[in-house]
């Protein structure tokens, strides 16, 4: 009996690309063989994404031509598409499984003979970065996002499991781990949620304890809420050697108007102070943003208090994206829409001050020592290699093929457009 193979394809955040390398992990144990390009794959399994709806259509399109392209084949769905619309999803062509709540997945693959799910992963092939998935859920309801319905509840994996994984992920190889989640600052809240007399184990008490664990390699957090942090996550972050010095909480706009329109729980003020917090402590800390811009309502005047904002906050990296209506949302049916026209207009002026601000943290680096991940070769100009630093500085150097996936000691050179010089 020839093996049967299986074609895997995820759409989205890191949260469904781990869980796209767990499923992965449990097909190959269980006797399959990831289909080669050309291939027609028996199985193919769909993670899917339904923050905007643009992540619908993807999903959609991908599902069909996956159907065209593998005669025969059948196809699970799974991910937060399939979990908020799974009578459209299971009326598109080739599908024979959806997944609406992962806690079916271990009776869908038992179904293809697949009785084993590992608790965790093992490697994250084709990284250099590995995530690691430490909790599940969102019970906030910004007005804009549709997740909290379709990831409503909390749920912490256990500091031992979590350990274990970082530990197998790091023996592997992988230089750098990323702790991430839908709600990355809500670990460990589940656990002792309504429950009196139980010790909490929160975020900063998890990086501490996978800080114990030896080897050259480093953590980051995908994102963390401003508003969730204090003075133990602040000692914490400065006292472990694995912890990169760059965080990312999520703005979203630097309006105090606006946050009060998208239900934010923070307003500017509160959050500049708690960058500046971490600052005293880490003086050389990069901060990472998102931020949604043209919401419903939003004025001219509101938009330049974001701008304003953005530059108090100092910010290394922008993350913008124009608003998209999600059906589902409250924000959808609010008045005064802003214009696709305006929206773009104001994405690039922000893509602008952007740019400046990132030029303005990278020249603190030249002259300085950096730790370099090499990620891959510079395709436009052989001989050169690029990568990041503890502080998520985009850099590139003289290197070769052989050092990508390496970490390396460099000099930051000079500022360059995009990125940081080093040699």
């Amino acid at each position: 009996m020839s093996t049967r193979t299986v074609r895997l394809v995820t759409l989205g955040c890191k949260v469904n690309q781990y869980e796209t390398q767990l499923v992965k992990e449990a097909l190959v144990a269980g006797g399959f063989r990831e289909a080669g390009e050309g291939d027609n794959a028996d199985l193919c399994v769909v993670n899917t994404c339904t923050v905007t709806g643009e992540g619908d259509y993807k999903s959609r399109k991908i599902i069909r031509a996956l159907a065209r392209d593998n005669p025969g084949t059948r196809t699970i769905v799974m991910g937060c598409y399939a979990t908020r619309d799974p009578m459209a999803v299971g009326e598109l062509p080739g599908v024979f499984e959806v997944v609406t709540d992962k806690r079916e997945l271990p009776d869908v693959l038992s179904r293809q003979g697949v009785h084993d799910i590992p608790d965790g992963i093992s490697f994250f092939e084709g990284r250099k970065r590995a995530y690691v998935k430490v909790q599940d859920g969102c019970i906030l309801r910004c007005s804009y996002c549709i997740i909290p319905k379709v990831r409503p509840g909390l749920a912490s994996r256990s500091p031992a499991s979590i350990e274990a994984e970082v530990r197998r992920l790091v023996d592997h190889g992988h230089k750098e781990i990323i702790l991430t989640g839908i709600h990355v600052g809500h670990y460990g809240v589940d656990t002792t949620r309504g429950k009196s007399g139980q010790a909490p184990f929160r975020l900063w008490h998890l990086f501490r304890q996978l800080d114990q664990i030896p080897g050259d390699w480093r953590m980051r957090l995908s994102s963390i809420e401003a508003n969730e942090v204090d003075e133990e996550f602040f000692k914490a972050a400065a006292d472990c050697e694995h912890l990169c010095p760059q965080f990312h909480p999520a703005l979203q706009s630097g309006s105090d108007s606006v946050l009060a329109r998208m239900r934010r729980r923070y307003r500017t003020e509160k959050f500049l102070d708690k960058l500046d917090r971490i600052r005293a402590i880490m003086p050389d800390v990069a901060f990472t943003t998102d931020l949604i811009v043209g919401f419903p309502g939003e004025t001219d005047a509101e938009f330049e208090e974001t701008i304003a904002t953005c530059r108090r906050a100092q910010f290394m990296k922008m993350h913008i994206f124009p608003y998209s209506p999600r059906r589902g949302t409250p924000a959808a049916e609010y008045p005064d829409q802003v214009s696709p026209e305006i929206r773009k207009a104001r994405c690039q002026r922000l893509a602008g001050v952007e740019q400046g601000l990132a030029s303005d943290y990278y020249s603190r680096f030249v002259g300085r020592p950096l730790e370099l991940l090499v990620e891959g070769v510079v395709h436009a100009r052989p001989g050169w290699v690029h990568g990041t630093d503890r502080h998520y500085i985009p850099v590139q150097l003289p290197g070769q093929k052989s050092d990508v996936g390496a970490m390396i000691a460099c000099r930051g050179a000079e500022v360059c457009e995009g990125y940081l010089r080093a040699e």
